[in-house]
């Protein structure tokens, strides 16, 4: 995204202020993008003399962090710097998070920014535009964008924009728009890949399609210029698995191995939840000790899933062993880790052992996050606890945890359910007053 390699060497009348570090730490933070603009606004003359290398790192951690309405603002201070020049990587990297944050209207708007630019699309922008308006549920529009690069010179679609566009079909279950995409590929010279097989059996798995997930896998197998791997077993597991049917799962899995395909930690993460789903906590065991004899260590999201299978269960001294087994091998709980804490500890009626799962993560540099407070309010509210849900909520505020919709529906069902309509009407005007657009109808949410 930016050329690193030289070091920009700022105009003497640059504002002291300015600096490289304290720029960075300026513009890494939401708070800071405001007050940079703020200075932009004040001053053209010190807007268009910061930091190369602060204000493209500062765009980089916004990008990754998806943080797109930030990345958007800091673009636009990049765009203002008398060193700026266009690059269309630059464009395919915030194109493509714009859809992950589904954001389709953003991406339109930006690529008209970029022709403004006088900048010619890539191959790699226009995928990156196919996606943004794919994953936002635009099916007609990223088909028309392929369209587009059809018609650009050098810019015909290649294997990686024909595996997001299926990967787009399959995410949204419009399975039936595949098989003119695979023709459209032959018709251009572009084979069929492994990515391309594992997006349609995934998609299919996911769901539900089982049969036609075998269909896809022998498609596969009988195109002959593609086998099988991890992912692809992964997927079939998963299906099976989190469909209940354990004898195909094992079968699957077994048939994977005789093809050559050796499990990863996934695979057992897979497996142990498919088996806590279905009870058989034997097994759990089982896989456990594979994994220890083969030499796999359990990771963060293997504990969490025994744990949260063991609390749903109402088994407490198994899920405590299992979280104090975590921390004896140097495994990190992270904010899921204690939500599955809190929600065995509320199915089992053990609140009381709740403030303890909160002061636990003081002693960490674990962020608490809304939905572990979502988890601890519900808790309460469904026990009752209305004084201590509310306590719940002020603590979160103060731990900078920003209140969502489900915080605030949940707080209001539970005034409700307790006759306080006073306290629902208060609580709904300030949300209304906060923000107008956090909260639906209650009745659209389900109290869980």
């Amino acid at each position: 995204m930016a050329r690193r390699g030289r070091r920009y060497k700022p105009p003497s009348s640059a504002p002291e202020t300015e600096q490289p570090e304290a720029l960075s730490r300026i513009l890494r933070t939401e708070a800071a993008v405001s007050g940079v603009s703020r200075k932009a606004a004040a001053s053209r003359q010190q807007s268009t003399r910061l930091w190369p290398r602060a204000v493209l790192e500062a765009l980089d951690s916004a990008v990754a962090s998806n943080r797109w309405d930030s990345a958007l603002e800091i673009f636009e201070l990049l765009r203002k710097q008398h060193w700026y020049k266009p690059r269309s990587q630059t464009y395919a990297r915030l194109l493509m998070m714009l859809g992950k944050c589904r954001q389709p209207a953003a991406a339109t708007a930006l690529f008209k920014v970029m022709l403004s630019e006088r900048l010619k699309p890539t191959v790699d922008v226009y995928t990156a535009l196919v996606g943004a308006y794919g994953y936002s549920g635009l099916l007609d529009e990223a088909l028309a964008t392929v369209d587009q690069m059809k018609g650009t010179a050098g810019c015909n679609p290649d294997e990686y924009t024909f595996s997001v566009l299926i990967n787009c079909c399959s995410k949204l279950r419009r399975f039936d728009r595949i098989p003119a995409i695979l023709d459209e590929m032959s018709y251009l010279g572009l084979e069929c890949n492994t990515v391309i097989h594992n997006t349609i059996i995934d998609g299919h798995g996911k769901a539900g399609m089982l049969e036609e997930m075998e269909n896809a896998l022998s498609n596969m197998l009988e195109d002959g210029n593609n086998v099988p791997d991890i992912y692809t077993m992964n997927s079939i597991i998963w299906a099976y698995g989190n469909h209940g049917r354990i004898n195909e799962m094992e079968m699957w899995y077994s048939e994977f191995q005789l093809m050559g395909v050796e499990p990863d930690t996934q695979t057992f993460n897979i497996m142990v939840k498919s088996y806590g789903k279905a009870k058989m906590h034997e097994k759990i065991i089982s896989v456990l000790k594979y994994m220890k004899k083969h030499f796999f260590s359990p990771t963060v999201v293997t504990f969490n899933i025994i744990i949260e299978c063991f609390g749903q269960t109402g088994n407490i001294e198994k899920m405590e062993y299992y979280f104090r087994l975590m921390k004896i091998q140097g495994v990190k709980p992270n904010p899921i880790t204690y939500c599955s804490l809190v929600n065995g500890y509320s199915k089992a009626g053990l609140l009381n052992k709740v403030p303890g799962i909160i002061r636990q993560t003081e002693n960490t540099d674990v962020v608490l996050d809304t939905p572990f407070f979502n988890c601890v309010i519900s808790a309460y509210a469904k026990s009752g606890g209305i004084k201590i849900m509310e306590e719940i909520l002020q603590l979160m505020k103060e731990k900078k945890c920003k209140p969502d919709k489900v915080t605030y529906t949940t707080m209001i069902q539970a005034y409700n359910a307790h006759g306080m309509d006073e306290a629902a009407k208060l609580l709904n005007m300030e949300v209304e007053r906060v923000d107008g657009k956090l909260l639906g109808p209650v009745s659209e949410v389900d109290n869980k």
